[in-house]
């Protein structure tokens, strides 16, 4: 499967780098990117995230996010990003019991790093190919709210795929779209299981299968140095059944695994760019 996927995405390569573009010796338009940008922002998303006929979660997220860009038709890019918020709980726990919780606390942390290149089409766009490596961590404390809830930690390692259209449309201001595609590495789920009892151990599960969706739409205003910014953005991961662990407690054999799920986030961002 691994490997089919690896071959759909080079076919894809070679698909978007048939876009026809402008002669190679054309320079990139002044409007398009700086050799060094900084960029530091705030954004607020609303996270959905459900394992189907298990439980879901759902709630706001507060984040922050930065990065530093390098172009010189060559792109090479550090992002790094931090939400938070209360995150309200309905399903079932390990013992069986149905629940409904408000306010769980949540935060997630994430850094990639980018390389492509700057293509220059027509005569207003620029157009980047990049890919590069991710990883995402999310903490889900159940604990905190509720005595036979127990901390969950998530952890995904990925490959960014994609592609960025920026297009100047005058008077300072252009557009910049962005579509990508997450090829899943690895995922780690640590179930704190020890914070909500004293018979299951606190179990790691490995997954393997999955894939991430984001796209954005950003206007940005030039002012002098500095560029403002403001879009939207849609981000979707879609994580298969993990690996299962056998464990012998007792006398008798559990076994523990992360079921299949999904989790979407929607959201605004403002930003500046110097």
């Amino acid at each position: 499967m691994k490997r089919l996927h690896l071959m759909a995405l080079a076919c894809a390569f070679i698909l978007m780098s048939m876009v026809p573009l402008t002669s190679p010796a054309e320079e990139i338009t002044r409007y398009a990117y700086k050799r060094h940008t900084f960029e530091l922002g705030t954004e607020i998303s609303y996270r959905k995230y459900q394992e189907p006929d298990v439980m879901r979660q759902k709630g706001w997220m507060y984040g922050l996010f930065g990065s530093y860009a390098h172009h010189n038709k060559l792109m090479l890019k550090a992002e790094f990003r931090g939400d938070f918020g209360d995150i309200d709980y309905v399903g079932g726990t390990q013992g069986g019991t149905y629940l409904n919780l408000n306010n769980v606390p949540e935060y997630m942390l994430e850094a990639r790093g980018l390389i492509g290149y700057d293509f220059p089409v027509w005569k207003s766009t620029v157009l980047t190919y990049f890919t590069g490596i991710g990883y995402r961590y999310l903490n889900n404390d159940a604990h905190k709210k509720y005595s036979g809830g127990y901390e969950r930690e998530s952890n995904y390692i990925y490959s960014p795929i994609g592609m960025v259209f920026k297009t100047n449309i005058g008077n300072g201001w252009s557009m910049e779209e962005t579509a990508e595609f997450d090829y899943f590495w690895r995922g780690e789920q640590k179930s704190h299981l020890t914070d909500a009892s004293t018979v299951f151990p606190d179990i790691s599960n490995t997954q393997r299968d999955g894939y991430g969706l984001r796209g954005s739409v950003i206007a940005k205003k030039q002012c002098g140095k500095v560029n403002f910014e403001a879009g939207a953005f849609l981000r979707h991961w879609n994580i298969k059944k993990s690996y299962i662990e056998y464990r012998d407690i007792g006398g008798l054999t559990y076994m523990f695994w992360e079921p299949k799920n999904e989790t979407t986030e929607v959201g605004v961002l403002l930003g500046v760019k110097f």
